[in-house]
């Protein structure tokens, strides 16, 4: 008697035959592969202590993720297992890396609502990513819809990086689940938050904006682990302070399905 489903697999393997020429684009795909390995490494670290190092790893993702879209369009080599292939890296290294992480640190002490905040934190950062994935429309390329995952997990990593070292009080712990319970839902939220897929990097620009530029990165550098904080957390709330000024608008959809971008 015939299997059940083995037509359904003969039919696959047919298309995979058919289609064998078209192979996985190279770099875009290793880039996506080292973003997974940082969220990987990230909770080793976390599991064992290391939060700056958790931290810098999380961190180190998100230029990962910056890049393999950025390539894989320069190479025109977009695809829809580069999309998908991206948000499974995405919910290790920017949702299940920064939860562990904010757990390790702080919230293993409180009681099970911390812990769940970090669960919580996870669970909305996959739908986010889904939800990017699955909707099509007109594509506003300035602005993403609900807070993208590097962001959400700059918010948490940024915070982790300012505390340690410190004596970590019961307040502070609260804090950071309090947080969680935050910074979660605005990944599944309506609210716009700017993509800067508007800003044309390559043009000319006078030099003042290249000593404007130099000179920031030297104030970060001066006390990195405060700004990049305000950083993180000023734009995880621009998105509701853009609300209350502009009012609520009918968002497009983030992108479509193809298009690799930051989720």
């Amino acid at each position: 008697m015939r299997r059940p489903g083995r037509g359904g697999r003969r039919r696959r393997w047919q298309e995979l035959r058919d289609n064998r020429n078209r192979g996985i684009f190279l770099l875009p795909s290793l880039l996506t592969t080292g973003n997974l390995f940082c969220g990987f490494f990230a909770i080793l670290l976390s599991a064992r202590g290391r939060f700056e190092e958790a931290c810098l790893a999380i961190f180190v993702a998100m230029v990962m993720d910056l890049l393999d879209g950025r390539v894989a369009r320069l190479m025109k080599a977009t695809s829809q297992f580069g999309v998908e292939f991206d948000s499974l890296a995405d919910v290790v290294s920017f949702c299940a890396a920064p939860a562990f992480l904010v757990y390790a640190f702080a919230l293993h002490d409180l009681g099970r609502s911390a812990w769940f905040g970090a669960f919580l934190f996870v669970i909305c950062g996959a739908l986010r990513l889904a939800r990017f994935n699955v909707q099509t429309g007109t594509v506003d390329r300035r602005y993403f819809v609900g807070l993208s995952t590097p962001g959400a997990a700059g918010v948490v990593a940024s915070s982790v990086l300012l505390l340690d070292g410190e004596p970590v009080t019961r307040n502070m712990r609260v804090v950071l689940a309090a947080g969680m319970w935050v910074v979660a839902p605005l990944m599944v939220s309506t609210f716009r938050y700017w993509s800067f897929k508007d800003v044309e990097w390559a043009r000319r620009r006078p030099v003042q904006t290249l000593l404007v530029v130099v000179l920031g990165v030297m104030v970060v550098a001066t006390n990195h682990e405060l700004f990049l904080f305000l950083l993180f957390t000023g734009y995880a709330v621009s998105g509701p302070i853009r609300w209350l000024i502009v009012g609520r608008t009918v968002a497009p959809a983030p992108a479509e399905p193809g298009a690799r971008e930051v989720t």
